[in-house]
Parts: C-alpha cells; sequence; structure tokens
C-alpha cells in the first residue's frame, strides 16, 4: 500500500546473505545512494541502519512512492556496486520487505528497536553507539553529521518527551541503555514484532488499514485510483516547471536538436528533483538513446552551464 504520509519499516539482505555493506567504503556508498533517494522523493528517514549483510529504514513518505524510490535506491547502488567490482547479479535476496508503521507510538518503538540493532549483534555497546558511525543513533549524538532528510522528533517524543538538545540526548541515551537491558520493556515495545508480518501497530490500526486497502483495490479496479498516471503527471508538472524557468517551451522540444544545452540541462536538473528514468527523458525532451543521455547528463553534472544552472535553481 503506498499512500501519502505512509510510514515503513523497510528491510533488505544480501544475496544468499552475504555480507554486501562489509566494506566501510561500501556502506558510504549507500547512504550516499540514501541521500540522493531522499533528495528526489521528499523522503523523511527517522531512522537507519546499516549492517554487515542487510539494512533498516523507518522511512515517511510525503508523497506515495515508497516503490519508485525503492527501485531507485537499490537500483542505483546495486549498479555502482557491481561496476565498481566489475562483477554481474543480483546484489540483494529480493524486491525488500516494507511493514506499514503506525506514525505513533510504534514509530518510536520502530527507531529505539533500529537503533539497538547493532548491540544486540555484539557489533558495539550502547555507550558506544554516538562513535558507531553506521546508524542514525550517531547522527542523533553528533547533529553536525545530519543530512537534512532526518528526523529524529518522534523517537525523542516517544522517550518521554525529549528534546533535540545535548540534554536531551543523554537521556535518549539513558533511555537506550536501560531498554538493552530490560527484555520486559522490549516485549512490551513489540521488538519481536519489529521485523515479521506486514504491519506494525495495534489491531485497530491494522484493521483499518484492511478497509482502507479493500476500498483502494476496488477502485482502482474501477479506474478511480490509477498511481501510473498520477506519477506521470507529476513529472510532467516539474518538466513544464523547468521549461519556464529556461523560456521554452514544448514546442521547442520538438524543434531543437536532441542534445541541446537546455535539453541537457533540463534532463540533469529532472534527474536531481526526481526518479525519472532515461527512457521517459528520451520520449519527454526528444533526446537521443538512452546511454548518450547518461554520458551527456553525467558530464554535465561535472562541468555544467553556470547560466543555465541558475535559471533552473
Amino acid at each position: 500500500m503506498e499512500f501519502e504520509g505512509g510510514v515503513y519499516h523497510v528491510i533488505n539482505r544480501g544475496n544468499y546473505r552475504q555480507d554486501v555493506f562489509k566494506a566501510e567504503r561500501t556502506k558510504a556508498a549507500f547512504l550516499k545512494c540514501l541521500n540522493e533517494t531522499c533528495e528526489k522523493t521528499d523522503w523523511r528517514i527517522h531512522a537507519w541502519c546499516v549492517m554487515s549483510n542487510h539494512f533498516h529504514l523507518a522511512v515517511e513518505t510525503p508523497q506515495a512512492n515508497l516503490v519508485d524510490g525503492m527501485s531507485w535506491l537499490q537500483g542505483t547502488f546495486s549498479t555502482r556496486f557491481n561496476r565498481l567490482r566489475k562483477e554481474q547479479g543480483h546484489l540483494f535476496q529480493g524486491r525488500y520487505r516494507s511493514l506499514i508503521v503506525d506514525p505513533g507510538e510504534s514509530l518510536g518503538s520502530l527507531c529505539h528497536y533500529i537503533h539497538l540493532n547493532p548491540v544486540r549483534a555484539g557489533l558495539c555497546d550502547v555507550s558506544r553507539l554516538a562513535k558507531w558511525p553506521w546508524s542514525s543513533a550517531c547522527w542523533l549524538f553528533n547533529p553536525r553529521l545530519r543530512e537534512k532528510w532526518f528526523e529524529p522528533e518522534e523517537f525523542l517524543r516517544s522517550s518521554g518527551n525529549l528534546a533535540d538538545t545535548t540534554a536531551g540526548r543523554r537521556k535518549y541515551a539513558d533511555y537506550l541503555e536501560w531498554l538493552a537491558c530490560d527484555e520486559q520493556a522490549r516485549k512490551e515495545l513489540r521488538f519481536d514484532q519489529m521485523s515479521k508480518g506486514w504491519a506494525i501497530g495495534t489491531k485497530s490500526f491494522k484493521k483499518d488499514l484492511l478497509k482502507d486497502h479493500q476500498a483502494y483495490a476496488a477502485a482502482r479496479r474501477l479506474g478511480e485510483v490509477d498511481l501510473e498516471d498520477a506519477r506521470e503527471a507529476a513529472l510532467q508538472e516539474v518538466l513544464d516547471v523547468l521549461l519556464r524557468k529556461l523560456g521554452q517551451s514544448r514546442k521547442n522540444i520538438a524543434s531543437d536538436g536532441k542534445f541541446e544545452k537546455w535539453k541537457i540541462a533540463v534532463a540533469a536538473a529532472m534527474k536531481s528533483r526526481t526518479t525519472v528514468s532515461n527512457t521517459w527523458l528520451k520520449e519527454n525532451l526528444g533526446m537521443g538513446s538512452i546511454h548518450e543521455i547518461s554520458r551527456q547528463v553525467s558530464a554535465w553534472i561535472r562541468n555544467p552551464d553556470g547560466e543555465l544552472q541558475r535559471r533552473l535553481k
């Protein structure tokens, strides 16, 4: 189920449980892809953790675009991983798992679960989470490391209405220390259910989700809801905005050359702001082959035309 404002626990593992993220530079490369994904999709990440063979994300989607975003994130990371190592084949064991999360208390509990993941795996003690660089707990305690899409407010609130201050962060560290040692507290927060089933929340939350899903499925069967149409309309709207910024029009798309500077500039801007494919750019900007689009856009990113870039901001 994709919907505006949806919250999800997203998990995936390396194919055959292989240690995809064993090297620190590989973990860093995954975070770079996650950063690019969030910039393209407007995702909000409440918590994250990258282990040696899997990752956890607590993702909020202001737009209904979890599938698009995950496709771009995993596809781009896999391509870069294989290209660097001159390898081929599937990097992850499957598509990914996504559990829908009640955005209230369940989201806070999920974030605590994700932050304690390296502790459960024996990779570090709770006291060292602030220095373990591969989870959002490190970002909490070191604000200068944070990306703009990281939002710690919900899990701080669920830990006793804590503030994102030095004192509040210290109290959150104490809270995690207590939680790591108290099995009954972890049971009450349903830690054992955080990676199982299809949803995380109360029975009433799941019941309401099922009702919504049945209504949504019926609407899709009747043609009243079409996500593809919605995504296409959103992309066309972004394209129209960029064309206006450059004083271009749809007529210019048809009349101008395949790789005019302004077309490459628009293509680069589209790729930086959305999960648009090269095939879409070819069809909607009247450009050449998808491989040439990739080459030209990459060259533009390395050496852009300053005036066109300024006008597109």
